[in-house]
């Protein structure tokens, strides 16, 4: 899947919030992508509208393509797009108990799916609903396939969910920060979980998250966002121990680690993201930026190639201000 130059826009009454500003990204068979950033950086509105899922109006797609297998998503009529959605795109949402209908059986709401893209019979569905429980480890699956929502503890409910954007095995699979309701113990199975479904089934992910610790166990490559837009990209290994962008470093400093000094405190990012109102005219991290210059300020810094494919949209390493020693 490449995303090219994507602008999304949510029509307000008190105006237009510029949600997503040209962000691109590519994303290939098998691999696992995670979009990182705090909330409100446009992780969730750049998953949605992969799967075309936000309501048109309020939401304006202005600009940009997402192309899914070579065709461009964003062109897909509603009823093209119901073709897509759980067939070759699976989706889990954050909150399995909102996500899930709490009057229908689990084994039905697994065989809608599979009865509609698939073309299965009832008793072909159920059957392939109670395998897909089996998949996922949820202990007697026969027995639970006929229960509702509100009889699963959390970490089934996240299992079900699993279970049901997996079912028609789509190609790609966008987890929109899977674990965050979920105590640690039972994010790492479910984070095991999705890894071993990776395996078999050859499912690339996009994994939407807060979390750098859920990253370096689950992806790839990493996509750092702010205020809309990408700030930085590169391989795990780049990210983690080489982050260019002072906003990856800033997100990096921030996060408790098991060999930290227990006198020294964690290091927040101080301020608040810029008004998506009216973004700023330059970097939107200026105005948290210990190592702000004038140019930052008046124009947006282009992505700048570090090499292995590592970039990061930042005047600090531009070639002007690397000649300058800056």
């Amino acid at each position: 899947m490449e995303v090219k130059d994507l602008h999304v826009s949510f029509d307000t009454y008190g105006g237009e919030v510029k949600a997503i500003r040209g962000v691109n990204f590519d994303l290939y068979k098998g691999e696992a992508l995670a979009i990182v950033g705090e909330s409100g950086c446009g992780k969730s509105v750049t998953a949605q509208s992969v799967m075309r899922l936000l309501a048109s109006p309020p939401v304006r797609y202005k600009q940009g393509s997402i192309i899914f297998e070579g065709q461009d998503i964003l062109k897909k009529t509603e009823k093209q797009m119901q073709a897509i959605r759980g067939n070759d795109i699976g989706m889990i949402f954050q909150d399995p108990m909102t996500s899930l209908n709490p009057t229908l059986r689990i084994g039905n709401q697994i065989a809608e799916g599979l009865r509609k893209h698939k073309k299965l019979s009832r008793h072909q569905a159920q059957k392939a609903a109670i395998e897909m429980l089996e998949l996922v480890a949820v202990a007697q699956p026969d027995k639970r396939v006929n229960q509702y929502p509100h009889e699963f503890s959390g970490g089934m409910r996240q299992r079900v969910m699993i279970a049901l954007a997996l079912a028609c095995n789509p190609k790609l699979l966008i987890a929109d920060e899977p674990t965050t309701a979920l105590d640690v113990t039972i994010q790492a199975q479910i984070l095991d979980l999705l890894k071993d479904m990776q395996k078999k089934l050859g499912t690339s992910i996009i994994l939407i998250t807060h979390d750098l610790g859920v990253v370096s166990k689950m992806c790839d490559r990493v996509v750092v966002m702010y205020a809309g837009q990408i700030v930085e990209s590169g391989v795990i290994d780049d990210i983690y121990y080489a982050p260019k962008h002072p906003y990856t470093k800033g997100l990096l400093n921030s996060v408790p680690r098991i060999d930290m000094d227990r006198e020294k405190s964690l290091t927040p990012i101080v301020g608040t993201p810029p008004d998506l109102f009216n973004p700023p005219a330059g970097c939107p991290f200026y105005a948290r930026c210990k190592d702000a210059m004038k140019v930052c300020q008046q124009h947006q810094p282009v992505m700048e190639d570090m090499g292995n494919n590592h970039c990061a949209a930042c005047w600090l390493y531009h070639p002007l201000a690397q000649a300058a020693g800056k």
